[in-house]
């Protein structure tokens, strides 16, 4: 239930200082619950995210107080246990912790996840780390444009290498907001499969492989694909930054069945002030379009 590719621009633009395009990837059967603001089990913080029904968790989530995670899965058939917890709990887990990003990885990295990328960012302290428990330590994210699938950070799967070139396009050439929007959307709605000769190892089967090497994912057994496509775009608007969550959700055969967007006023609060931002001012507008 994790995202399956993700490309992520940090300040490559001064108008639109935070872009994230990522695709989720799942079965069609597991339950799901669209973009919307939840309360995890264990209380507050509220998350703004989709929501794994399942197991519980989320794939990408952010909170009013100034949090963002977003999690994908390691591939690879040698290393995958069945009896290993739901990856799907770490975001909210990094959402609601009140510690530091090397504290959170080091009880994280050590409780028995099957293998996990983890983009962990904290905007009141300025800070955006990737952590992996197959790493020694978390690694801080500087200005500049990333991307993930199933591997480690910025692994040059041609997927990856793709849609970190065609985010990096969209956000130097973008001129607002619904244009960006566009763009980015199509992009993740690229079904182009890769050469073999260019396939990555992970221990499955080449067919499979193959399917799972496009930037939109259908099988062919119509049982397993792309489940939605989401854009984190934060705008600068006059003294303020206005953070825009969009969300395209499809079933079998590519079929879009809904989107939502959300927004939230005066976020990041790294880019709209130094001090706290009051929980008044960080209030969010939903708006779900069916």
């Amino acid at each position: 239930m994790l995202m399956c590719l993700v490309a992520l621009a940090l300040d490559k633009n001064r108008k639109f200082p935070l872009v994230i395009a990522a695709n989720r990837d799942e079965y069609f059967e597991r339950p799901t619950e669209s973009l919307s603001w939840w309360t995890p089990e264990g209380g507050e913080p509220a998350i703004l995210g989709g929501r794994d029904l399942q197991s519980g968790g989320t794939w990408l989530g952010l909170t009013a107080q100034g949090r963002l995670g977003l999690i994908t899965n390691v591939r690879d058939a040698r290393l995958s246990f069945d009896d290993a917890p739901s990856r799907g709990q770490i975001v909210p887990n990094w959402l609601s912790a009140h510690e530091t990003v090397d504290k959170f990885w080091m009880r994280t990295s050590i409780a028995g996840y099957n293998g996990f990328n983890l983009i962990a960012a904290d905007f009141r302290l300025g800070e955006c780390f990737w952590l992996t428990n197959s790493a020694a330590y978390p690694r801080r994210l500087e200005r500049g444009v990333y991307g993930l699938s199933n591997a480690a950070l910025d692994t040059p799967w041609p997927k990856v290498v793709s849609l970190k070139n065609r985010v990096l396009d969209c956000v130097e050439q973008a001129s607002g907001l619904d244009e960006l929007a566009s763009q980015l959307f199509h992009a993740l709605s690229v079904r182009t499969l890769a050469d073999d000769s260019s396939l990555p190892k992970t221990g499955i089967e080449l067919d499979k492989e193959r399917q799972l090497s496009a930037a939109f994912i259908q099988s062919s057994d119509q049982t397993y694909g792309t489940r939605c496509s989401t854009l984190v775009i934060t705008e600068r608007v006059n003294r303020y930054l206005v953070t825009h969550v969009l969300e395209r959700s499809f079933g079998t055969n590519a079929v879009e069945l809904s989107s939502r967007r959300a927004t939230i006023r005066r976020w990041p609060p790294r880019y709209t002030s130094n001090s706290p931002v009051p929980a008044r001012e960080l209030a969010a507008v939903t708006q779900a379009l069916v």
